[in-house]
């Protein structure tokens, strides 16, 4: 049944890969004119559909730059009910601005967030209001090609090499693999730990990297476990959740494997709840889950979730009969391989100098 959808998958491929194909190209030729700006901006994107780590990878862009410069992270708000161009606030929920920015906007709450549908628009309205703004980091937004960014990072999963996959439908590329050209920096994330320098190598060669872009290599780990509803004294349970735990996993990203594979390793058993990406958790979806948690046999339980996840359960953190205790979410992390940490650091830091304000080159 699965080969036979494939195949009718296929040659709607091919059309989607035509337009795609043809819109690049008027970009190429400028028949469509893609707008730079007089700040550094600095997008992170990907090629394949979702579960790359690009909210992590962000996230170390924020803690690099923030101290030292005024940075607006700007996204178009995915799966928000609302349209125009709109600042988050303390107020903000995952239906106004969208799960990711609110994830943003909760860890760096001194952070400009802002969503708009239209990049262009978004920072022509970030720049008229905050006249002192330094830096504009764009999430999602390597096909969004009316920005000409100053710095594009490219992330690409380990475990889904662009060479073995195809355009959507059939596959899950957003565009063909040869757009990576269009990188300055391309992350291969979810690189496992004990990579060996050949396999690294390897890999490095299927990239095919062009002489002007940097590849560096980062792999996830988790956080510890942090109660989803915010209450602290919810901490002091973390010291009884030991291995003989089961965990009802509950997840709405693109790719929770990697996290299942961990929970794995720490507790007795672990049962899944997986829903879609980005998927807006209904009061009948909490009623289901709370269902399937009370049906586990045992006292030894707890429900786990992402932070992405646990963003978009907010609004329910005055349900009384949502069992509080019972929910944590497990934040995720990067560390780049190889000590290349310093490297990558020194090439972001030296694009905002240099095309800051306040630069030399950027007064010429």
């Amino acid at each position: 049944m699965k080969s036979a959808i494939k195949i009718l998958l296929f040659p709607v491929a091919l059309i989607y890969g035509f337009v795609v194909f043809f819109r690049n190209k008027l970009f190429d030729f400028k028949v469509f004119k893609s707008e730079e700006f007089q700040i550094p901006v600095i997008s992170v994107g990907n090629i394949t559909v979702g579960g790359t780590g690009k909210t992590p990878h962000t996230e170390v862009l924020i803690r690099l730059l923030k101290d030292d410069y005024k940075i607006a992270f700007l996204s178009r708000g995915y799966k928000r009910k609302t349209h125009d161009f709109t600042v988050a606030t303390e107020q903000s929920t995952s239906e106004m601005i969208g799960d990711e920015p609110l994830q943003i906007k909760r860890k760096f709450p001194e952070l400009i967030v802002a969503v708009d549908n239209k990049r262009v628009n978004g920072i022509h309205k970030l720049l008229e209001n905050i006249p002192d703004l330094d830096i504009v980091l764009l999430d999602d937004a390597y096909q969004h090609r009316w920005v000409t960014p100053g710095i594009n990072i490219l992330l690409i999963d380990y475990t889904r090499p662009l060479n073995n996959d195809w355009l959507m439908p059939y596959g899950r590329l957003r565009e063909k693999s040869s757009e990576k050209k269009r990188a300055d920096i391309i992350v291969v994330s979810k690189t496992p730990r004990n990579i060996t320098p050949m396999e690294k190598r390897l890999f490095q060669h299927n990239i095919n990297a062009q002489p002007h872009q940097t590849v560096y290599f980062t792999s996830i780990s988790y956080g510890e476990l942090t109660p989803v509803f915010g209450n602290p004294l919810l901490t002091n349970r973390l010291n009884t959740i030991k291995k003989n735990t089961t965990v009802l996993l509950v997840t709405g990203i693109a790719e929770p494997s990697l996290l299942k594979a961990e929970l794995s390793d720490s507790y007795k058993e672990v049962v899944s709840m997986q829903y879609p990406d980005h998927h807006l958790f209904t009061k009948d979806d909490i009623s289901t889950i709370l269902a399937r948690y009370s049906s586990i046999d045992t006292d030894e339980k707890v429900i786990i979730t992402t932070e992405k996840d646990a963003a978009r359960l907010l609004p329910y953190s005055a349900d009384t009969d949502i069992l509080p205790e019972a929910w944590y979410y497990m934040p995720i992390k990067m560390a780049f391989l190889s000590n290349e940490e310093e490297q990558f650091n020194h090439q972001i830091q030296q694009y905002v100098k240099n095309n800051s304000r306040n630069s030399i080159l950027y007064k010429k």
